[in-house]
C-alpha cells in the first residue's frame, strides 16, 4: 500500500498489510472499555495474531467484556487484564507493580496511552492535581516510567500516546496547573492542556531516550463518536457550541474547519500506524494526524506550544516532582 495512505485507510487494512509486524509482539493498552478507541484498537490488532495483548481499565467488568471479545473472535491470542485507576498515583503504581511481577513477559513491544477523559466538571484528584492533567497524562507518565524496564528489553519498543486537536486549546500552564481552585476553570482548556502534554511527553521520551532505541508518538485520531464523549451536552448552548467558541477564542484551526466525522476503524488506523509502521521510525517523538500520516508542522493544525523542546523540558521535570519519582 502506498504511503502516505488514502484518505480513507481503515485499521484493518493496516493490519492486514503490518501482519508480519504485529505477529508475537506483546501490547499493552490502556482505556479499553466498549466501544472506546482502545477497545477497538486491540481488537482490530488482534486479526494480526500478537502474543499477547494487555488491557489495563479502571473497571475490570469492562476491560474483561473487551477481553471476551478479543478471546472469542481470536482464541489464539492471548488476553491479560490489569486495573489501572487514573485518578490514582497510588493506584498507578500497584497497577505497575503488578505488570512488573509478571516473569512471564519479559517485554512489551507497544504501550498505547489511550485512556482519558474530557471536558469533565472541575475536580482535583486525590494527589492535589486538576483530573485532566492527572488522568490524562501524570499518571500515564508514571505508569510509562515504572514499567519501562520492560519496554526497554523490546527490541522494537514503541510508546503511543493519544492527544487530539484539543492541544491547540491550551499550553501547560506552569502558574496556574490547577484552575485557582477552579475560579479559572474552563473544562475545553483544561482537556487541551492535558492534550498538549501528551504531544510534549512523547517529545521527550524520543528526545531523551532515543538512542537506547525508544520511539515515540503523539497522535490525534480525528472526531469519532465514542463513549468519552457520553456525557456531553449537544443541546443549543451546551458543550459543543462552548467547544465551538473556544476554537475560535484561542484561534484554532479546528474552529473555522469543516469537521469530518470518521468511522471507528477509520479513528484507530493512526493507532495501528504509530505502533508498527516502519517508516516512523525516521520521524521519531513526532506527531500524528489522522488517517495515519506524519503531521506536516509547516501546514498543518499543530500548536507551536505543543512541539517545543523547551517545552517538552519543562514538563518532564514538573512531571517528575508531580508523581514523586
Amino acid at each position: 500500500m502506498p504511503y502516505p495512505y488514502k484518505n480513507e485507510i481503515t485499521g484493518t487494512e493496516l493490519v492486514a498489510e503490518y501482519a508480519p509486524l504485529i505477529k508475537g509482539k506483546t501490547i499493552l493498552t490502556t482505556g479499553v472499555s466498549p466501544n472506546s478507541l482502545g477497545a477497538h484498537y486491540v481488537e482490530t490488532i488482534a486479526a494480526g495474531q500478537p502474543k499477547l495483548l494487555i488491557l489495563a481499565g479502571r473497571d475490570l467488568t469492562k476491560v474483561n467484556q473487551t477481553a471476551e471479545k478479543v478471546n472469542k473472535a481470536h482464541p489464539d491470542v492471548q488476553t491479560r487484564v490489569v486495573q489501572l485507576d487514573l485518578n490514582s498515583f497510588a493506584a498507578v503504581r500497584k497497577a505497575a507493580a503488578e505488570v512488573n511481577s509478571w516473569d512471564d513477559v519479559p517485554a512489551i513491544d507497544v504501550l498505547m496511552n489511550n485512556a482519558g477523559i474530557m471536558a469533565v466538571p472541575y475536580k482535583i484528584c486525590e494527589d492535589g492535581y486538576e483530573s485532566h492533567l492527572t488522568c490524562n497524562h501524570l499518571s500515564h507518565f508514571l505508569f510509562t516510567n515504572l514499567i519501562f524496564d520492560k519496554l526497554l528489553a523490546s527490541t522494537d519498543k514503541r510508546v503511543v500516546n493519544v492527544s487530539s486537536g484539543g492541544h491547540w486549546f491550551s499550553a501547560i500552564r506552569y502558574a496556574d496547573l490547577n484552575y485557582d481552585g477552579g475560579e479559572t476553570y474552563e473544562k475545553w482548556n483544561a482537556y487541551g492542556q492535558s492534550k498538549t502534554a501528551n504531544v510534549l511527553f512523547s517529545l521527550g521520551l524520543a528526545n531523551k531516550f532515543g538512542d537506547r532505541g525508544m520511539l515515540a508518538y503523539s497522535l490525534n485520531p480525528g472526531s469519532i463518536l465514542t463513549n468519552l464523549a457520553g456525557h456531553l451536552d449537544f443541546a443549543p448552548g451546551g458543550d459543543i457550541d462552548k467547544l465551538d467558541r473556544v476554537s475560535r477564542l484561542t484561534a484554532s484551526p479546528f474552529g473555522w474547519m469543516e469537521k469530518e466525522m470518521l468511522t471507528h476503524d477509520q479513528g484507530v488506523a493512526t493507532h495501528i500506524f504509530a505502533s508498527f509502521d516502519p517508516v516512523l521510525k525516521d520521524h521519531n517523538g513526532k506527531y500524528l494526524l489522522e488517517k495515519a500520516r506524519v503531521a506536516d508542522y509547516y501546514v498543518d493544525p499543530v500548536h507551536p506550544h505543543a512541539i517545543s523542546n523547551i517545552e517538552a523540558d519543562k514538563l518532564w521535570d514538573l512531571s517528575v516532582k508531580a508523581v514523586g519519582l
